[in-house]
């Protein structure tokens, strides 16, 4: 017989259970615990079900009050109901406590999961609601046994688990010409296709406004000067025809005009048709301006979702070497030089620099007087972000420098890290494609356990942790390395199962629930009808697995983390590497593109770390912090050269195509030195890594926009207002406030430390 517990599973009927919970009861009153009538009123209970194939819990507890009623203890039947109820209320305490504190708005781990979500509005606390208690659906309900298993033992991390149900899928690089050019309709307002760019713009911001509310990650543009370039023309053509209007003349020779820059220059001496030609260029050069001011201030003040989320929208930029292309990544990096509102850094998007050899990057290309401006707009905003496409991995051979759609062969990233490039079933390219889910890997905990049944095999005992490595023998390590790698193949075997089966479930979903998204902004979507199921064009996204800790899990395995041991960054190298043929594997046996992510861990980072604290013990190195350190990272805390960073987490670049980033932590004020965010790219393009940036901070005066580098600034020096807005990165995106940062990331921002060393190599 089998038993439907509470939650809905089933399980084989135990008659032990029936007795212990008898016995407990016994146990609550003055005479004493009976075994030998638990044991007989269980086996009457059983009998009185042998011809039922199920019975609830709460059946079979039914049958045992009566029993317990019609036996000589009958004050245990009372006892029994009250230990019922008490079960109950204990099962229900834990989210119970997690409500409260949602009502309460306290500042814990579970309101300050998503530092870009504040919980504690009442939308806020909606979507926490919801999120606790689909949370336990989902694994009760659609994940198979060996998943649930894994996931509630901490040795994977389902992200975005409370989205499941909704069948959504993670982001998506928007096609944007597509509906710039032919409209598009959200909702019931329906929009027409962009004829000037302050329309394009607006445009750009709803497409990503939208579709965030049918997917459960980040949106991005993947070559937004492109695609907002043609309506800097437009618009230019539309100032000439104003000055007609004004004039009373006929200036329609000048619409076929080819502006060479769109620089604002001043009127003075000139005459004419070059004078009719500037006054059109500077006003079309201020629309732009406006235009791309809009855009940011919409990404940064306009909610998609509750909780006061704003889109967490990401734009790629840089390779358009057009008059028009080159003046929206201009006035975009003006508009974010300048700051938002009364001149605070912006949030959101986050931008994307496409950094191209022979289009912006050496002295003599195109672009490259634009990619110096954006060096100075980092070093003071943090952003853009920059992508390497001269990378190895970021290459594709049908890239043609004369293409006018070459950036459609561009590889584009998300903020955080998400890559999408490679496809199985069409062009190599990212536009149109997102990720569907990923998975991460709790690399620490494999490494521990191996860690331990080595030494149970070798009869080695030793304490794990920080220079453990002088009491490894090589049998020791040769045990260790094969019992590790075994580890990481079961786990990730569970992890690519557990994608499949999401994906599957995905695929039950039919194009109308996401009425934007597979309006043929998905790649090959465009011709599905509403009721049509998406499954076919699924194909297209990615399945990504991802670790954490790698620092942490080699410490456990070799005494030392890679940034200090050649010997641990060769283990390193090959954990990863093995993972990424595993990724390979699981591809050709499910027929779907599978890729390693370095996972960009939020809430995360002290969720694993918690958990194996509790089993492990503080292990010095390991579990002593309150976080795993991010992905291939070295540790937040190793004092290390610039150039040593770079070379040690280079190569997990190329193994880890879902996405990764490199981090260089400035010290002191960077705005007057945007030569250091140069060597940062340097950097990049000599050891041939895919996606990086520079981390500093900004404090900023919000009552007279004082600004300075000091993360510990509280009083304002010119003013004296305590309205002080710091600015840093908490992943791959900007929070402009640590009160909505999780604990973990609080204690890893505390051990960050600088790194020197800089050199400008370019060849």
């Amino acid at each position: 017989m089998q038993v439907i517990k509470r939650d809905g599973r089933v399980v084989n009927f135990n008659e032990e259970r029936i007795v212990k919970a008898i016995t407990m009861a016994m146990a609550q009153t003055t005479g004493g615990v009976d075994i030998d009538l638990a044991n007989k009123i269980a086996t009457t209970v059983e009998r009185q079900l042998e011809d039922k194939n199920q019975a609830s819990v709460y059946e079979i507890q039914d049958l045992v009050e009566k029993r317990l009623m019609a036996s000589s203890r009958k004050e245990v039947a009372q006892s029994y109901i009250t230990y019922r109820y008490n079960r109950d209320v204990a099962r229900k305490s834990k989210t119970k406590d997690i409500f409260l504190d949602i009502i309460g708005a306290k500042a814990n781990d579970i309101t300050r999961e998503n530092a870009n979500m504040n919980a504690d509005t009442p939308a806020g606390m909606m979507m926490k609601f919801a999120s606790e208690t689909t949370k336990p659906f989902v694994d009760d309900f659609l994940l198979s046994p060996e998943v649930r298993k894994a996931s509630g033992e901490g040795y994977i991390h389902i992200h975005d688990k409370d989205y499941y149900p909704t069948k959504s899928l993670t982001c998506l690089q928007h096609p944007l010409d597509k509906i710039l050019k032919n409209g598009f309709r959200a909702g019931h307002g329906s929009s027409r296709p962009a004829k000037r760019i302050e329309t394009a713009s607006i445009i750009g911001c709803i497409s990503m406004e939208t579709i965030q509310n049918e997917m459960h990650g980040g949106q991005a543009i993947p070559a937004f000067d492109y695609y907002l370039a043609p309506y800097v023309r437009t618009t230019f053509v539309e100032e000439i025809k104003k000055l007609e209007k004004a004039f009373g003349k006929n200036f329609s020779t000048l619409y076929d005009y080819k502006v060479e820059d769109y620089i604002k220059e001043d009127l003075e001496g000139l005459e004419g048709e070059k004078r009719i030609i500037q006054v059109a260029i500077n006003n079309t050069v201020d629309r732009v301006h406006q235009a791309m001011e809009a855009f940011i201030h919409n990404m940064n003040t306009i909610h998609s979702r509750g909780g006061n989320q704003v889109v967490f929208s990401s734009i790629n930029y840089g390779t358009d070497t057009s008059p028009e292309g080159r003046c929206i990544i201009r006035e975009m990096l003006t508009s974010t030089y300048e700051g938002v509102g009364n001149g605070e850094t912006a949030i959101f998007p986050i931008q994307i620099w496409k950094k191209k050899r022979g289009v912006n990057y050496l002295p003599e290309d195109r672009n490259y007087d634009l990619y110096k401006y954006s060096c100075k707009v980092a070093a003071k905003r943090f952003f853009p972000n920059y992508i390497n496409l001269d990378s190895t991995f970021n290459q594709n051979e049908k890239w043609k420098a004369d293409d006018p759609n070459r950036y459609y062969y561009e590889c584009a990233t998300m903020g955080c890290r998400t890559r999408v490039f490679e496809n199985r079933f069409g062009e190599k390219t990212s536009v149109g494609r997102g990720n569907l889910s990923f998975t991460t890997l709790n690399l620490p905990k494999l490494a521990i356990e191996s860690a331990y049944e080595s030494q149970e095999k070798t009869g080695l005992k030793f304490e794990l942790g920080i220079n453990s490595e002088e009491n490894m023998t090589p049998a020791y390590n040769k045990t260790v390395k094969k019992i590790f790698m075994n580890k990481l193949e079961e786990y990730a075997r569970v992890a690519a199962q557990q994608l499949y089966e999401r994906y599957k479930f995905q695929c039950t979903a039919v194009a109308k629930q996401f009425p934007l998204l597979m309006a043929g902004m998905w790649q090959d979507s465009e011709n599905l009808k509403p009721t049509d199921s998406v499954e076919p064009v699924l194909k297209h996204g990615t399945l990504s697995i991802g670790f954490i800790g790698l620092a942490e899990c080699l410490i456990a395995l070799t005494g030392k983390h890679h940034g200090e041991s050649e010997k641990s960054q060769e283990l390193g190298i090959e954990i990863i590497t093995r993972l990424k043929e595993l990724c390979d594997d699981f591809a050709n046996k499910y027929n779907l593109n599978f890729s390693v992510l370095a996972t960009p861990a939020e809430g995360l980072s002290g969720k694993f770390t918690r958990k194996d604290k509790k089993d492990f013990g503080i292990i010095p190195g390991i579990t002593d912090r309150e976080y795993y350190t991010n992905s291939n990272h070295v540790p937040v805390w190793y004092k290390c050269t610039a150039e040593h960073k770079a070379k040690i987490e280079a190569p997990y670049h190329n193994l880890t195509r879902a996405g990764h980033i490199f981090y260089i932590e400035l010290d002191g004020d960077a705005t007057h030195n945007p030569e250091t965010v140069e060597a940062v790219v340097d950097l990049m393009d000599k050891y041939n890594m895919g996606y990086g940036s520079v981390n500093h901070t900004r404090s900023r005066c919000m009552n007279c926009g004082f600004e300075n580098a000091d993360a510990n600034l509280i009083k304002c020096p010119e003013c004296g207002s305590e309205d002080i807005d710091t600015i840093q990165r908490i992943t791959g995106y900007l929070v402009g406030t640590t009160s909505r940062w999780n604990s973990a990331k609080l204690a890893e921002l505390k051990d960050r430390v600088t790194h020197n060393g800089f050199k400008n190599e370019k060849k």
